[in-house]
Order: structure tokens, then C-alpha cells, then sequence
């Protein structure tokens, strides 16, 4: 289950992006900067540390937006909570646009590391380091914070980034559902592990990580069950999605935009049976393309 912006307020709207914040992250700041204070001769470089890690993750975050984008997909929104960063992203239905939308994030901590080495490399070389060891803390911290995400991200557990670009890899080679399968069952694997070391270092916070790891896991695994079931159906011969060139199934798994009756979109032309209403566009349930029913004649593309 993904956070929503139940309980979040909007900072504000880049490229089209709205990022809202939850506002329990409020509460983790004061905790987390309360824990840092010590570190530091001066106690407001705990809260720019905590700002750090704010800035990291939101930085993550639009990695994965950005790189949606352009492959064509959607991407509108961004939300902050305790325990991470959800970039609202619905890339094309392909392996290689999700592949590249999941792996973007990642990259973006991987661009830092040389960054925030060569702040570091800077400060020693120029001997600030000695005059300043809080701002030499607060860059090793920053070090630190963005190699821990970076590294847990790509745990290969769904759906952290890591089990999400294992995913999109089989999906090369074993198709849509098959791939979500075996990444949703690898990642509860790999959760209940996590929850034997979580429970083992009495950690609340990584409790609370992977009780919401395994729920978006088991949801990845059901989720995958039916596309297996729409996989095997039947298929209307003389019809394909125009976008990713799938045959549509056969029977009533569409509903009228007017009345939201179900009904078979290629039985009628797009007409439904029960309001006459003429729907305009028709929705591929493999690619989630929404295209005019004309588009969908397989003999017209085969031309």
C-alpha cells in the first residue's frame, strides 16, 4: 500500500512535479535531529544534515519522474514520508521504459558519490577540515546517507528499486506477469529475511520498512495472478493494440464510459448494448494504452 496525500500538505510544483510532504515527517525530523545534535560543536548542523537527507531523497525521487517522462510516460506527483520517497510514475508498458524509470532513481545517488567525494576531497586539500570539523562531519554524513540509500534501494526486493529493475529485466525474457511473479515472490523471500534481522536488532523503523515491503509484495504477487488470468483468455482474432501490438481478449472486460455496464468493445464497434453511448477510445488492459476502436484493426497495421 502506497502513501497517499491523506495527511500530507504541497510545498510546491516543479516541472509540472507536485511534491508534498507527510507530515509525520516532522515528527522523524525532530527525533532524527535530536539523535545528530551531539555530533556536532554547533547543534543547527544536525538540522542541516536532516535537510540533507531531504534534499537526497527528493532528489531520487525526481530521478524517477524525469526519466518516466521521457520515455513517454506520466509522472505528476512525488510524495515525502518517514520512510522514504514515492515518485508517483506510470511509464509506457514496456520492459525498457520501466527499466529506465526505476533504474533512474538509483543513478541519481550514484551522480552524488563523486560529488560529495570531491566536497570532501576539497575540504581536506584546502585544510578546512581542521577549522571546520562540523561542516567536515556534515559531508561525511551526507556521504554516508546517500550511499545507505543507494545501497538499500537496490536490494532485489519488490518493490524497492532493486526488485523492480530485476523485474523489468525478466521481463525481457518471461513477459509481464511471469517476471512480476518471480520479483514478488523473491522480494517476500527476501522481506521475511529482513524481518528475522529486524526483529533480531529491535528496530522499529526497519519493522515499519518491511511491514510495508512485504504488503506492496504480496499485492505485486495477486497483481501478477491476474495478468496470468487475462494472458490465457481467449483472444479476438483480426484486432491488436496499435501501441503494443497485443490481441485484445475476448469478452465483456470493458465498461461504457456512460452507463459503466460491462460489455465487448469489438462484439459492438465501441457501441455499448445497453445505452448506445459510442465510447471513444478503447483501453488495452496489457499496455493500459487508450486508443480510437479503428485503431485496433490488426489488418490495417499488417498492410
Amino acid at each position: 500500500m502506497l502513501p497517499t496525500r491523506q495527511g500530507s500538505i504541497r510545498l510546491f510544483r516543479l516541472w509540472g512535479i507536485d511534491v508534498h510532504l507527510h507530515w509525520l515527517w516532522f515528527v522523524a525530523g525532530i527525533y532524527l535531529v535530536s539523535q545528530r545534535v551531539p555530533q556536532y560543536e554547533a547543534p543547527f548542523w544536525a538540522l542541516f544534515e536532516y535537510l540533507g537527507l531531504f534534499s537526497i531523497v527528493l532528489l531520487h525521487e525526481f530521478g524517477h519522474a524525469l526519466a518516466c517522462r521521457s520515455v513517454g510516460g506520466d509522472a505528476h506527483q512525488i510524495i515525502l514520508w518517514p520512510l522514504g520517497g514515492v515518485a508517483y510514475v506510470n511509464p509506457p508498458a514496456r520492459p525498457g521504459a520501466t527499466l529506465w524509470s526505476i533504474a533512474a532513481g538509483p543513478l541519481v545517488n550514484v551522480a552524488l558519490i563523486p560529488i560529495l567525494l570531491g566536497a570532501a576531497v576539497a575540504l581536506d586539500g584546502t585544510g578546512w577540515a581542521e577549522g571546520r570539523p562540523d561542516l567536515a562531519r556534515f559531508i561525511r554524513a551526507l556521504q554516508d546517507t546517500n550511499l545507505v540509500i543507494l545501497i538499500f534501494n537496490l536490494l532485489p526486493i519488490y518493490p524497492l528499486d532493486g526488485g523492480q529493475i530485476l523485474r523489468s529485466l525478466l521481463w525481457f525474457f518471461m513477459g509481464k506477469a511471469r517476471s512480476l511473479m518471480v520479483a514478488s515472490v523473491l522480494g517476500l523471500i527476501g522481506g521475511a529475511a529482513l524481518a528475522v534481522w529486524a526483529v533480531r536488532a529491535q528496530s522499529i523503523w526497519m519493522g515499519m520498512m518491511i511491514l510495508f515491503l512485504l504488503s506492496n509484495c504480496w499485492a505485486g504477487f495477486k497483481y501478477a495472478q491476474v495478468i496470468r488470468k487475462i494472458e490465457r483468455l481467449p483472444r479476438r482474432d483480426g484486432f491488436a493494440c496499435p501501441v503494443c501490438r497485443t490481441v485484445p481478449p475476448l469478452g465483456a472486460f470493458w465498461r461504457c464510459q456512460q452507463c459503466q455496464q460491462p460489455f465487448d468493445m469489438f462484439e459492438t464497434s465501441a457501441v455499448c448494448p445497453h445505452c448506445a453511448t459510442i465510447n471513444a477510445a478503447t483501453l488495452c488492459p496489457h499496455c493500459g494504452e487508450s486508443r480510437p476502436i479503428q485503431a485496433w484493426d490488426a489488418r490495417v497495421h499488417d498492410i
